[in-house]
C-alpha cells in the first residue's frame, strides 16, 4: 500500500486550505507506517513508554472520534479503546494490529471529513465536554493540525528508530 499525500494548494479559501493541510497531516501519519509489520509498528520508542507508531494510529484515532463526532457532532459514544475515557489507552498498542488499528482510523477519519463537509461553516460550534467550552469547526481543525503536526514529528523518530528511514 502506497499513501498518496495531497499536497495542499498555496492559494485557496479558509477552508480549503484547512481541509488540504489536515489531509496532507493524516496522510503523512501513514506514510510512516507504511511497509511495516504489526510487531515493527508496536515497537516502543524508549520503555518503558507505551510510545509506538500503532499507538499514535490508536491515539489519532481518537482525536479524530473526540473533536469532530463528540465535540462537533455532539455525539455520546465511549471512547475506541477506553470505556472509561482514559486517552492513554490508545498509546498501549501491545496486541494491536495494523488492520484493526488503521481500519478504525480510518473510519474515524471518514466521519470526520463527512461532518466537516456537512457543516454549514466553519463558525459552527459544538461543547467540549471536559471543560465545558464552547469551540468551532474552525478551531477543531487547526488543533485537529497541530496534533497532527506533533505526532508525525514523534512518528519521524519511531521510524527512523525502526528501520532508519528518514524524511516523509
Amino acid at each position: 500500500m502506497t499513501t498518496e499525500r495531497p499536497e495542499p494548494p498555496s492559494v485557496g479559501g479558509e477552508r480549503e486550505m484547512l481541509r488540504s493541510f489536515l489531509d496532507f497531516h493524516r496522510a503523512t501519519l501513514s506514510m510512516k507506517a507504511e511497509g511495516l509489520d504489526d510487531d515493527e509498528l508496536r515497537r516502543r520508542s524508549m520503555p518503558p513508554s507505551t510510545l509506538s507508531l500503532l499507538g499514535l494510529v490508536r491515539h489519532m484515532c481518537e482525536v479524530e472520534r473526540t473533536w469532530f463526532r463528540m465535540v462537533i457532532n455532539g455525539e455520546r459514544l465511549p471512547l475506541v479503546w477506553s470505556p472509561t475515557m482514559d486517552y492513554q489507552s490508545a498509546y498501549d498498542a501491545t496486541g494491536a494490529t495494523r488492520a484493526e488499528a488503521f481500519a478504525a482510523w480510518e473510519a474515524e477519519v471518514e466521519h470526520s471529513r463527512r461532518i466537516e463537509r456537512e457543516a454549514a461553516s466553519l463558525d459552527v460550534t459544538g461543547v467540549n465536554r471536559r471543560s465545558g467550552e464552547e469551540v468551532s469547526l474552525r478551531l477543531v481543525m487547526l488543533h485537529m493540525m497541530h496534533e497532527y503536526a506533533r505526532h508525525n514529528g514523534h512518528a519521524d523518530f519511531l521510524r527512523e528508530g525502526i528501520d532508519g528511514t528518514v524524511g516523509a
